[in-house]
């Protein structure tokens, strides 16, 4: 068992610690084999009880020492070509004794062995970086049900381990039971651990329950939250109650006392926590929102937890869909800055995103969520299959401007857009890849996270084999753009003007009968247009204006470029 220190100093922690331990006495981890004993007498006799007394030592006393013989003496300048030493001591790794050596850089341990007739020894030395290195806890064995106390063992090291896309947490026991001993060890690797300046310290978490199939919170309970304990991580856990309840706290509460922000959901609950930390900065930097403004960036870096049935946009800065790694990004302090693309309606700013769709995906999402009585994934599935029953292209004009070579954040009136005018089946603008199952390559496989670019991509009208044909090739190998009906740019902002009143009933089947889906817009009474946005739905009344601005958010992730493993369980719209 694992007993975590609570204070973060590590002198308290391990005060704390020592007086359930002061009764124990220090127990020798070397081997008690006669052989090795007699081996060691003939070389260290007069030393013999000095050595057992003083088991750690300081550099400059392990510099003075004239006992080491000449093995040590190589092992030691082997060390210090790397770093200088801290402190050094005997451990038990697994069956076996050995020697250990911390400095700020890494601990490096070597079996202890008896000297050959030869004098030749072929030693393994084995090593991990401290800046792979998340958490240091004592050690104890306690009997069933004793909460405090125990015997103590010695301390653990919790490592990071990569293996491909994945981040896994690894376990190294180093045993000794001199509490002398662990207690200089615990200290200064309590010093060097929170030294390192980018890792969170104090977390603000928001779990969604109603997340897909309501796993969010026993994915934070079981997956996250030891891992944060075992990082000294504090974590202030709100579990949301309703839409929009993560983005009123964001917006009112004080946030100075945090280093970060994370988000236990799918990709709607992204979507909100990341709209409301960045109109957060916007309202502490004095910006008019109700203008064409310059952002500001958000002060709080965002992790991710994926508990989604899609999770866009975990995949597309972790490569997969998997909550230790998103949770080991998050402790060891990886940064990812991101583009965010602002949505913004006659001048008035409605919210900050990823991506969207309009045409075929925000329809689906809107009927969709018409259904929400529906299971999840059956709910999904009728709404793919309703809406490409009832496929109609959207009458708009598109208009873009093109990424130049030396790129601002500002319109000018004089610049030249590229308009275009007709019918559109769906049409997709993405500042990320948009990685997930149903889209190993991503949704826009040709932008990155952080290019300074949106993709826009435009499915025009065309007949529903075709236009399914294009949707299945995201899950292949093959080119979804390859067909002539699908045009696709790398833009900086695009403008949308549906030229026709369109809301989607999921009556229209019925109602309308037969159709030529080729050549009919959607044309309803009703005013909104329905956008998928992260997501979650939208509804413009007008003109849409989106804005990408490079850098805006800091994520906990990686760059990648593009996920290593597709085997993600999702369905994407």
């Amino acid at each position: 068992m694992f007993e975590s220190p609570l204070k973060s100093n590590a002198r308290n922690a391990w005060s704390e610690s020592q007086e359930e331990l002061s009764e124990t006495e220090p127990v020798s981890p070397v081997s008690k084999g006669t052989r090795g004993k007699k081996k060691k007498k003939r070389r260290q006799q007069p030393q013999q009880q000095q050595q057992t007394e003083k088991r750690s030592v300081s550099a400059p006393q392990l510099c003075a020492e004239e006992s080491f013989d000449r093995e040590d003496e190589q092992s030691e300048k082997r060390y210090t070509d790397y770093d200088e030493p801290i402190v050094r001591g005997i451990f038990q790794i697994g069956k076996k004794s050995h020697d250990v050596l911390l400095t700020s850089m890494r601990v490096t341990w070597s079996p202890i062995q008896p000297e050959t007739p030869t004098g030749e020894l072929t030693v393994r030395t084995e090593y991990v970086e401290l800046k792979d290195v998340f958490g240091v806890k004592v050690k104890r064995r306690r009997s069933a049900g004793q909460e405090t106390g125990g015997t103590l063992l010695g301390i653990t090291l919790f490592q990071c381990k990569k293996k491909g896309p994945k981040l896994k947490d690894h376990a190294i026991h180093f045993n000794n039971m001199s509490v002398d001993h662990c207690e200089i060890w615990f200290k200064k690797l309590k010093e060097i651990l929170s030294s390192f300046q980018n890792r969170p310290k104090s977390l603000k978490v928001f779990v969604n329950p109603a997340s897909h199939k309501k796993e969010a919170y026993q994915i934070y309970r079981d997956d996250v939250a030891p891992l944060f304990q075992l990082a000294d991580i504090k974590a202030d856990v709100t579990i949301t109650e309703r839409k929009g309840h993560a983005f009123s706290i964001l917006k009112e509460s004080n946030l100075d006392g945090y280093d970060g922000v994370v988000v236990v959901g799918g990709d709607g609950s992204v979507a909100e926590v990341a709209h409301g930390l960045l109109l957060r900065a916007q309202m502490d930097a004095g910006r008019d929102t109700d203008s064409m403004f310059t952002p500001v960036r958000a002060t709080l870096p965002l992790g991710l937890i994926p508990a989604g049935s899609t999770d866009m946009v975990a995949c597309s800065v972790h490569g997969i869909r998997h909550p230790v790694t998103a949770a080991m990004h998050i402790i060891m302090g990886h940064h990812q800055e991101v583009d965010v693309c602002s949505f913004s309606c006659l001048g008035r700013l409605l919210r900050f995103g990823f991506s969207a769709m309009f045409g075929f995906g925000g329809r689906t999402l809107a009927l969709a969520e018409r259904h929400r009585w529906m299971p999840p994934g059956q709910r999904r599935e009728f709404a793919v299959i309703k809406t490409l029953a009832n496929l109609k292209p959207e009458d708009c004009e598109l208009s873009y401007l093109p990424v130049k070579k030396v790129q601002t954040e500002t319109l000018d009136p004089e610049e030249s857009w590229t308009t275009t005018r007709g019918l559109f089946l769906n049409v997709s603008i993405m500042a990320i890849p948009c990685l997930c199952s149903m889209a190993p390559r991503g949704l826009a496989p040709n932008t990155r996270l952080n290019n300074g670019s949106m993709a826009l991509i435009a499915a025009g009208n065309a007949s529903r084999s075709e236009f399914i044909k294009h949707l299945k090739r995201y899950n292949s190998v093959n080119n979804q753009f390859s067909f002539s009906f699908v045009e696709t740019q790398t833009v900086w902002a695009v403008r949308l003007r549906p030229r026709s009143q369109s809301s989607w009933s999921d009556d229209i089947a019925e109602d309308n009968g037969e159709y030529d889906s080729k050549n009919t817009p959607i044309i309803s009474s009703e005013g909104a247009y329905p956008w998928n946005v992260d997501g979650d739905l939208l509804e413009v009344p007008s003109e849409l204006l989106i804005r990408l601005h490079p850098q805006l958010l800091t994520l906990f992730g990686v760059d990648i470029e593009e996920a290593e493993e597709a085997h993600i369980k999702c369905s994407c719209i």
